[in-house]
């Protein structure tokens, strides 16, 4: 198994970062909370998971240990690969994960694309003694489906400057796609990150 990769960032995608190791460029699948703390030609180290398939092998990447821990564990329950275990940590911070499952919290389980509300019925159920408690030192009341930023608009807008991105272009590509994650509020639910990224990405390609 890789337990991490190490070395300078060669280059960024919407959902992959290419670490260079020993000469070699890793492509590492990365959530946009993880893309968005890496810059192009500086050191990085992130927590790694192999996922081996028939006809592929896929290194997931993550900031620290407890979110790859998590991601692992989350596969651990049925329907759960690892496509929908790294959009529930896109989401939600693995306490948070760890708090809406131990109080049976279906509202932030739903808040992930894909997970209806059998689905986290299900997961709830089945990851129960899975996660353990939290971790961090303090988790104050809102720990419970909160998103791992403060807000869509920094997580999306930092990602793009991650990306390389201008901040006008980046102020200008949330704009865009603010309707998506004001329908999503108005619904009751949480702004998709990782698609909200897709769709500005789309609208800065249309712009060039």
């Amino acid at each position: 198994m890789i337990a991490f990769v190490s070395g300078p960032v060669a280059a960024l995608a919407p959902t992959t970062a290419v670490i260079e190791v020993g000469g070699i460029g890793m492509a590492v699948q990365c959530s946009p909370h993880t893309l968005a703390d890496l810059r192009i030609g500086q050191e990085a180290r992130l927590a790694t998971s192999l996922v081996v398939r028939e006809d592929s092998l896929t290194l997931y990447g993550f900031a620290d240990d407890d979110q790859r821990q998590v991601f692992e564990l989350l596969q651990t329950a049925s329907g759960v690969g690892p496509r929908l275990a790294q959009a529930m940590l896109a989401v939600h911070s693995p306490d948070a994960l760890r708090l809406a499952v131990s109080a049976g919290d279906e509202k932030a389980l739903t808040a992930v694309p894909g997970i209806g509300k059998k689905g986290a019925q299900k997961l709830l159920l089945e990851l129960k003694d899975r996660l353990g408690e939290p971790v961090g030192a303090h988790i104050g009341r809102q720990g419970i489906g909160a998103a791992v930023s403060s807000s869509w608009r920094d997580q999306l807008h930092t990602a793009l400057i991650g990306l390389g991105y201008a901040s006008r272009e980046a102020d200008e590509a949330v704009s865009a796609v603010a309707p998506q994650a004001e329908a999503a509020l108005a619904e009751g639910g949480r702004p998709p990150v990782p698609q909200l990224l897709r769709a500005a990405l789309q609208t800065l390609n249309r712009a060039r």
